[in-house]
């Protein structure tokens, strides 16, 4: 059950309805993005082992190798918790939910110049929650657009089945996944200053470009969620968060999607 008041208007829930994602402005202060700046910036300077292993002497050859992404961030870090779990995002996350949001996963990621994108996939392949859906809340700490390999949407695909994926081009993308949308759809670019939050559903279909820009990161901090009347999700998952910092431990869904078991829990997102 929703226990707060509606943030979103109207027109802003039927555009996640119809269209499968959404764009907020105003959902982070500046101090709080300059908070979560120095919070990665001495991340991206440490070895986290399990959540954060950068080649730290990297001088050439793959950028991710010096700027891999940091995986779970909120497990090792108060910081990361605290902006997982950041009430103007849960409140909107509760209006699209019609309950509350429970906090499943955050990432981090630096994408510097000359990064591989991210292949077009589907979230809840990987998180697997059920009843219900994940959703994503993708908050973009630098501006993103087509040049620094910003996201990539293919609108009203959140009601597409989850699909086994195909094998990706590693040359594009550091992902091995790829979902081809249907032949009606396409993929376009969601431009996106900083601070803004997309959110989208685990069915839509999303990746990302390559960064061809010569001197512009395009960090983004990302977290997935699962509805409160959720009961299962994949072990990698748990254990999830009420909005108070409360621990939640679901079921782990014994069911590997449409690939099978092995497929798919050995990949997570």
């Amino acid at each position: 059950m929703q226990t707060n008041p509606q943030v979103l208007t109207e027109e802003q829930l039927r555009m996640f309805e119809t269209e499968g994602y959404l764009i907020v402005k105003g959902l982070f202060q500046p101090e709080e993005l300059r908070d979560i700046d120095a919070t990665f910036e001495e991340i991206g300077n440490t070895v986290v082992p399990g959540h954060f292993e950068p080649v730290l002497d990297q001088e050439a050859g793959d950028p991710l190798k010096r700027y891999p992404r940091v995986m779970h961030p909120h497990r090792f870090n108060a910081t990361a918790k605290k902006y997982m779990l950041h009430k103007p995002v849960m409140d909107v996350l509760a209006d699209l939910y019609g309950e509350e949001a429970l906090a499943a996963q955050s990432m981090f990621y630096y994408k510097p110049p000359g990064s591989r994108g991210q292949a077009l996939h589907q979230d809840n392949f990987y998180l697997q929650v059920e009843p219900g859906n994940c959703i994503a809340a993708w908050t973009a700490i630098d501006p993103a657009d087509e040049e620094n390999g910003g996201m990539l949407i293919v609108p009203k695909t959140s009601d597409y089945a989850l699909v086994c994926p195909e094998e990706a081009d590693s040359s594009e993308s550091f992902t091995t996944h790829l979902v081809k949308p249907p032949k009606d759809r396409k993929a376009v670019p969601a431009i996106m200053d900083r601070g803004d939050v997309l959110f989208f559903n685990g069915n839509l279909i999303h990746g990302s470009y390559r960064n061809k820009s010569q001197n512009r990161f395009r960090r983004a901090f990302i977290c997935h969620y699962a509805n409160a009347s959720a009961t299962q999700i994949s072990s990698f998952y748990r254990p999830l968060f009420r909005r108070d910092g409360s621990e939640v431990d679901l079921d782990v869904n014994p069911d590997g999607g449409p690939c099978g078991i092995e497929f798919g829990t050995a990949y997570p997102h």
